[in-house]
């Protein structure tokens, strides 16, 4: 950000994370809530970059624009996600570690969808006309700041993830219910 600042950068865009409404339980997330409540390290470096963004914009006006992106499938997808780790452990005929006893949804995001969602951003972040100082909304700002939830809106059982697959490939998995992990979002839980 300090480099921005000193070439004058017209505006940050930059990635967050859906993992920063932390301990919220309250469906479904917008970016008014309240982002206060870090449940891991990694949410706590994820809110710590969007303050840091914030406060960029706020004393040199440099406007930035954070996207938290919520579960992001695809082509090149990372191996470590839950469906390609669930994928290679039924193929391999060992059992699948589902957390919360399986009462997890996700927002699945594909990819091409993100990409064309970051390609419209074509209107650098402003001010917000609607600001009110005496009422505090985290979605608003006197600054040139803004942040976007980037998801699909339309959460899945992790369990109905699950049955896909095995509709797919054509085998039944093995399935260890635990509770829930500790670090993991509470918005993995459903109610």
């Amino acid at each position: 950000m300090e480099d921005c600042r000193q070439h004058q950068v017209e505006h940050l865009v930059y990635v967050s994370s859906a993992n920063v409404y932390g301990g919220n339980t309250s469906l479904p997330f917008n970016e008014h809530q309240n982002i206060d409540h870090p449940i891991s390290l990694y949410v706590a470096t994820k809110k710590a970059n969007e303050l840091m963004a914030y406060t960029y914009s706020h004393l040199f006006r440099l406007p930035t624009t954070g996207l938290r992106f919520f579960t992001i499938y695809g082509p090149w997808g990372r191996r470590g996600m839950a469906l390609f780790l669930f994928t290679r452990a039924m193929l391999e005929g060992r059992a699948i570690d589902v957390f919360n006893h399986g009462r997890i949804i996700r927002d699945f995001s594909y990819i091409d969808d993100i990409v064309e969602g970051v390609r419209v951003l074509d209107k650098s972040a402003e001010s917000d006309t609607a600001f009110d100082a005496s009422h505090l909304d985290p979605a608003t700002s006197h600054a040139p700041y803004r942040i976007f939830n980037m998801g699909n809106s339309q959460p899945v059982r992790i369990l109905d993830c699950i049955s896909i697959l095995e509709n797919v490939i054509g085998i039944v998995a093995k399935k260890n219910f635990l509770p829930m992990q500790l670090g993991n979002n509470l918005k993995a839980a459903m109610n």
